[in-house]
């Protein structure tokens, strides 16, 4: 997997990448070729052998600011329709990318989580916080939809409608402790531990059976828009797939050994 990009950080090691955005002096907003970068780059992770786990952290003391004001917002003032639904297609891209990606994804937040910032940290798998993250859909704010890059579709499933619903209207920050005691983060932890303890947790998963994290992240993803039963036979080949692999196997050889299973994804 390519590790020398331009318009972000990415440092890939014993299976991890972790990736970061790279404007810390301005809370670390996102630009035209920020975006377009991260969509590419998350869609060839579906390919990448040496990757199992991203870690999306923050730089600075901040996660995103989101969309740079005067990079974007300013020159999407001046497009015409065809050019913004080009713009707001990319940036949807991105979302899809990291959902369909297949590799559990962990977002790091620390200080500001704003904007299209906030929608990466929603479109991870999990996400840890410190206790300064400060996380807004802001899109009302400069006069926008709360209906941006898939927010009224992922976030209600993470923190309920209600919930969701405030804060996509009003624009008004999640605080850590909301955010914590609404699901959207899985914990908090204090800002010198919290890249050790996202990468303690993706050390964890990456230890797992890889392949099935892979058809797990895929039935999550599939499963918004299935029925019950149509769900259940999903899972039901899924399951069927995996119990094929390598890793099944070793999970039932060390069982019998009363050891502890090595996984190698395959």
């Amino acid at each position: 997997m390519r590790s020398d990009v331009k318009h972000f950080i990415c440092d890939i090691k014993d299976g991890i990448a972790t990736v970061r955005l790279d404007r810390p002096d301005r809370k670390n907003p996102l630009t035209f070729d920020s975006y377009a970068e991260m969509r590419d780059w998350f869609r060839d992770l579906v390919y990448a052998d040496d990757v199992d786990v991203v870690v999306f952290g923050s730089n600075g003391g901040n996660f995103s600011s989101g969309g740079d004001v005067h990079d974007i917002i300013g020159p999407l003032t001046k497009m015409n329709m065809k050019e913004l639904l080009r713009f707001t297609r990319m940036t949807g891209d991105l979302v899809k990318a990291i959902v369909n990606c297949g590799k559990p994804v962990i977002a790091a937040v620390d200080g500001i989580c704003v904007g299209a910032g906030a929608i990466i940290a929603m479109a991870s798998d999990l996400r840890i916080a410190t206790p300064e993250a400060k996380t807004a859909f802001l899109f009302t704010r400069v006069g926008l939809a709360g209906c941006d890059m898939g927010a009224c579709a992922i976030l209600p499933r993470i923190i309920g409608q209600t919930r969701a619903a405030e804060l996509l209207y009003t624009g008004r920050s999640m605080s850590a402790d909301e955010g914590e005691r609404w699901g959207f983060f899985n914990r908090l932890t204090g800002a010198d531990a919290l890249e050790a303890d996202a990468l303690k947790l993706a050390q964890q998963i990456q230890a797992g059976p890889n392949f099935a994290h892979m058809m797990t992240k895929t039935m999550l993803a599939q499963e918004w828009a299935m029925s019950i039963e149509q769900a259940i036979e999903a899972e039901a080949q899924a399951q069927a797939i995996c119990m094929q692999t390598g890793d099944f196997e070793r999970a039932y050889k060390a069982f019998v050994a009363k050891e502890r299973p090595v996984f190698e994804g395959d």
